[in-house]
């Protein structure tokens, strides 16, 4: 039997079905980007990188860890050595990952952004090195090139309360930007009560705000203030990052108890109880203002950070030392969402859970929180595979779980998560996967073919159902 090509025009579509979704609808769809943790400071500058190890292992710590895996000492990962040397370990590493998305992502982007339609190893390393390297210097090549080369119309960055946004304030009044570049509020280390820094982050964040912060009270007050400076620049969505879902209500005497406790010279330790009783009522304060605002709440849980304390000591978080976690958070959701719902103030929410474990529970739980007297479809969703989870086997299993237990037609789709410029590539392979698992269904007789609704699913959780979402001001596409 013939090997079908490697990554062909229909690679990923296994079925007529697919093949007709992506190349008549998916294909032809702009992006939107809605989560990310690119810098604004180099769209606003219009960078230029020099080397194709820059784009592709500056900062990325799922290539880092596979390097790691392949036995590369650190100095060619996020140590001193020469780009070439770097990138000539990277190809290494990159033939040995079958089955890993890097494969084919490394390979999407190659052919996408650099037009080179061989493989990468370590044989070919000094000729694709050279290829890119070239490429690189055209101007087409240029940061804001790189994301209009997958029609972007919008895209959200992850930004702390304290940033002052000046570079999403530039790209917003610059005429030769046509896409939008919007501030997403990340308020983890105002949450973070536990980490040694805490009391002098609450110094930067109070001057940020204009206001001393010596009280749970004033912490909100000032975060309400750099909630109104976000939204003035745009600002539609907020993010948490958590190891865990917390919920352990106690009153607001406890919570001020709490804070005191932390902030007193002395320096006393909080427990674990302590601790999730501020967080509970950090978020619950969080979620009442987002439904204010209109804001969008995602919670990113599941994830359990640091692990190798040797390693991080050395290098820092986000180096590739993180794991999924096993703690069962689904009990504490729900009654997360219950506390808010019940007064009327729980916001539209994407929860998204690095333990594959979750997924069902979280289609359950969505379930009990949708709003139909306010006409939303799919007020609370559940966030496209994450993560670890970005892979052919992780997205259909999210959401052939999804459209199990609810609407798949609902589902605002994908989002990059990335700290690279041509990560883009990621929402095309998701749209083959999402083609291909629509398709089959309809080749298999278990959906018929309606496809003016086929049509209107499809790219709708392309884009157009994150644009509505989300209320973002871009049009709808189709």
């Amino acid at each position: 039997m013939q090997a079908k090509s490697f990554m062909d025009q229909d690679f990923l579509l296994s079925t007529e079905t697919a093949k007709r979704f992506y190349h008549d609808w998916a294909e032809k769809m702009p992006v939107l980007d809605y989560h990310c943790h690119i810098d604004p400071k180099e769209i606003a500058e219009d960078r230029k990188f020099e080397t194709i190890t820059q784009v592709w292992l500056g900062g990325d710590h799922y290539k880092w860890r596979q390097m790691r895996s392949n036995g590369v000492d650190e100095a060619f990962i996020t140590g001193r050595a020469p780009d070439r040397e770097k990138f000539q370990k990277w190809a290494e590493t990159l033939a040995m990952a079958a089955g890993n998305p890097l494969y084919h992502w490394s390979h999407l982007e190659l052919r996408r952004y650099f037009g080179y339609n061989g493989y990468l190893n370590g044989e070919t390393a000094k000729e694709v090195w050279n290829l890119c390297n070239e490429k690189l210097k055209e101007d087409s090549m240029s940061v804001r090139n790189l994301i209009r080369r997958y029609h972007v119309t919008l895209l959200c960055t992850t930004d702390d309360p304290v940033d002052d946004l000046r570079w999403h304030k530039a790209i917003a009044h610059d005429p030769g930007c046509e896409f939008q570049v919007l501030p997403a509020w990340r308020p983890d280390r105002a949450m973070h009560i536990e980490k040694p820094d805490y009391a002098d982050y609450l110094k930067e964040l109070g001057e940020a705000g204009g206001m001393t912060v010596d009280s749970f009270e004033r912490l909100k007050d000032v975060l309400r203030c750099r909630m109104d400076h976000f939204q003035s620049c745009g600002c539609r969505a907020a993010d948490h990052g958590l190891e865990y879902m917390p919920f352990v209500p106690a009153s607001d005497q406890e919570i001020e108890r709490i804070f005191a406790k932390r902030l007193s010279q002395s320096g006393q330790a909080l427990t674990r109880e302590e601790r999730d009783r501020f967080k509970t009522a950090f978020l619950l304060f969080a979620g009442r203002e987002y439904a204010r605002r209109g804001w969008v709440m995602q919670l990113h849980y599941g994830c359990k950070r640091n692990n190798n304390r040797r390693m991080y000591e050395k290098l820092g978080p986000d180096t590739g030392f993180d794991c999924i976690g096993g703690c069962g958070s689904t009990d504490a959701l729900a009654d997360f969402l219950d506390c808010l719902d019940s007064g009327e103030q729980l916001p539209k929410t994407v929860i998204y859970s690095l333990n594959p474990n979750d997924d069902a529970a979280i289609g359950t739980i969505i379930g009990c929180f949708q709003d139909g007297e306010k006409g939303i479809p799919g007020k609370i969703q559940q966030g496209s595979a994450w993560w670890f989870n970005d892979n052919l086997t992780g997205m259909t299993a999210q959401m052939t779980s999804l459209a199990n237990l609810g609407l798949l037609g609902n589902f605002i789709g994908m989002l990059t998560d990335s700290r690279s410029f041509v990560s883009y590539t990621r929402h095309e392979y998701f749209r083959r996967i999402l083609c291909d698992l629509i398709g089959g269904w309809v080749e298999k007789g278990e959906y018929p073919t309606d496809w003016k609704t086929l049509e209107r699913m499809v790219r709708g959780i392309c884009y157009n159902n994150a644009v509505r979402y989300f209320g973002f001001p871009v049009p709808e596409a189709g």
